[in-house]
């Protein structure tokens, strides 16, 4: 009689050890797709919502217009390090944007007169902001700014 208990024994331990790997690794599973959910979002707007643009000071300087073709478009920084878009619109006149994809966040760049956002491949005009493809469905928040001494500053 002893050895049945010896096999019960062992068949219960097994099934013990196997239960512990199943769980750990459903939970291991489960912490690697929260980790990959919690990359892929952020606390920036999601499809549906705006961004609300940067917050500037009057009159501070985001680029030097000389540094812009007309119709074309370059990446700046506001003062407290917020991504921007600065767009020459014409010969004296320019126009900018939050930089922020309004798909999922990620930071736009110019491309040509297309800003890109290279997470999920939306594509906005240069000028306007206005979506040109998607997934972002919202156009890029607008900043107020003014060409003054050559420089493209906040209004």
């Amino acid at each position: 009689m002893a050895a049945p208990a010896v096999c019960m024994g062992m068949t219960a331990e097994l099934h013990s050890r196997r239960t512990v790997l199943t769980t750990g690794a459903a939970v291991a599973g489960a912490a690697v797709g929260a980790v990959a959910l919690t990359a892929c979002g952020s606390d920036a707007p999601s499809s549906g919502s705006a961004a609300a643009p940067p917050a500037a000071a009057p009159g501070e300087p985001l680029a030097a217009l000389a540094d812009i073709e007309v119709g074309q478009a370059k990446a700046a920084k506001t003062a407290d390090g917020k991504d921007v878009i600065v767009t020459r619109t014409a010969e004296g006149t320019a126009a900018a944007f939050s930089a922020i994809c309004t798909h999922q966040g990620c930071a736009v760049v110019p491309a040509g007169a297309e800003l890109k956002c290279p997470c999920h491949n939306s594509i906005f005009d240069a000028k306007t902001g206005a979506v040109k493809k998607g997934p972002a469905d919202q156009p890029l928040p607008s900043i107020a700014v003014k060409v003054s001494n050559g420089q493209v500053v906040t209004a």
